[in-house]
This record gives C-alpha cells, sequence and structure tokens, in this order.
C-alpha cells in the first residue's frame, strides 16, 4: 500500500509539475475558442435578426411598390440602405425604387439610387446592372461622357453584350463612328461566340452597323 501511496504521489507530482508548465496555455487556448465560438453564435443570431426586419422592411417597400406609393418606396429603400446596407434586400430595393422614380419622372432620385447600388451593392451582377441601367439614363439625358464612365466597367460575361451595345449607342450619337462600329461589332463578336444569344439581337446589331455606313 505504501509504495502504491508513493506511485500515486510521484504521479500527482509530476501532474502538477506539467500544470505549472502548461495550465495557462491551454487555459487560455481554451477561453480563446469558447470566445470564438461565443462571438460566432452571437454573430449569426445578430445576421439572422437583420436579415428578418429587412426582409420586412423589404416587404414593405414591395406593397408601397404595388399601390404605386413613390414617397413610402423612397422611405423603405432609404432605411434598407442605410441600416441594412449588407444584405441583398438593399441592393433589390436600390435598383426597385429607382425604377419606380424614373417611371414616376423622378430622375435625379432615380439615379441617386443606381450610382449607390453601383458603388455599394453586395452583389457584383447587381453593380453591373445598376450601371447599366445608369448609363440608359444618362444616355437620355445626353451626359455621353458620364454614360461611358459607367460602361468602362468590365462586367460580368452575361453583361458584356449590353454594355458593349450600349457603348456603340453612346458613341454613334457623339458622331464616334468608328468608335461606334468597334463596340457594336465587339458585342456581336459576343453574340455569335454565345450559341444560345437571341437571333433578334445579332440582326439589331448588324441592323445598327449597317446604319454607320463606311465609318
Amino acid at each position: 500500500m505504501a509504495a502504491f501511496d508513493l506511485e500515486e504521489q510521484e504521479q500527482l507530482a509530476s501532474m502538477k509539475a506539467w500544470w505549472e508548465k502548461w495550465g495557462n496555455p491551454i487555459t487560455a487556448i481554451v477561453v480563446a475558442i469558447a470566445l470564438v465560438v461565443l462571438g460566432w453564435r452571437g454573430w449569426t443570431w445578430y445576421s439572422a435578426r437583420k436579415a428578418d426586419e429587412a426582409s420586412n422592411i423589404y416587404s414593405m417597400l414591395l406593397v408601397a411598390a404595388e399601390k404605386n406609393d413613390i414617397q413610402k418606396v423612397r422611405e423603405a429603400s432609404g432605411i434598407l440602405a442605410e441600416k441594412y446596407s449588407g444584405t441583398s434586400y438593399a441592393d433589390l430595393s436600390a435598383l426597385m425604387a429607382a425604377q419606380i422614380q424614373s417611371e414616376a419622372g423622378d430622375k435625379a432620385s432615380a439615379k441617386t439610387k443606381l450610382k449607390w447600388a453601383a458603388e455599394k451593392a453586395n452583389d457584383p451582377l447587381m453593380r453591373d446592372l445598376a450601371r447599366l441601367r445608369l448609363a440608359a439614363l444618362l444616355l437620355d439625358e445626353k451626359a455621353f461622357d458620364e454614360a461611358l464612365k459607367q460602361l468602362s466597367v468590365k462586367p460580368a460575361p452575361s453583361f458584356a453584350v449590353r454594355y458593349a451595345d450600349m457603348r456603340g449607342d453612346v458613341l454613334s450619337l457623339q458622331g464616334k463612328k468608328v468608335e461606334a462600329r468597334a463596340a457594336y461589332k465587339e458585342a456581336l463578336d459576343a453574340v455569335i461566340a454565345d450559341k444560345n444569344s437571341s437571333p433578334a439581337m445579332r440582326g439589331l446589331l448588324e441592323l445598327k452597323i449597317d446604319a454607320l455606313g463606311d465609318a
């Protein structure tokens, strides 16, 4: 029994020495892991709550849009952009508000929404679409240089044809036939390369190129 007690005491002494050496680092690691887990759970809960809140506001925006209540659409979109900019609802609301405001004749507000989406939307495709729509508004206002600036950014492949086509429209209206032809040709080449492209789009681009004459 005495031998067993001695052996047990040696084990306890060894464990005590090991803990004195490694106890603090291990405790720090455990605490750090616990903080990470708690932080992640807290962030997940916070993100879910913000998404729910943003969804409710976006639903209000949809109702206001159906009623053509421009003021409530503007307010809801503003709240989403200011307080829930990290959600997809902010992206969607900016584009929808811009469309509604543009149709109502409030081009200035529409451009403000589209500029926000072009710069701050979370989804790159949303940014591409916002720049394209903004360029269309600027083209209508004959703000050609500003429109070209929006179209100078390389978009996702799914927007390449529309960007090149609109660049051609802007350049054509500026009287820059050589540059316009090059832009239309770029769009046409992309359409031809895409086996799923619309024949109507190909025909339209060919007509635009022919209309330029011998540029």
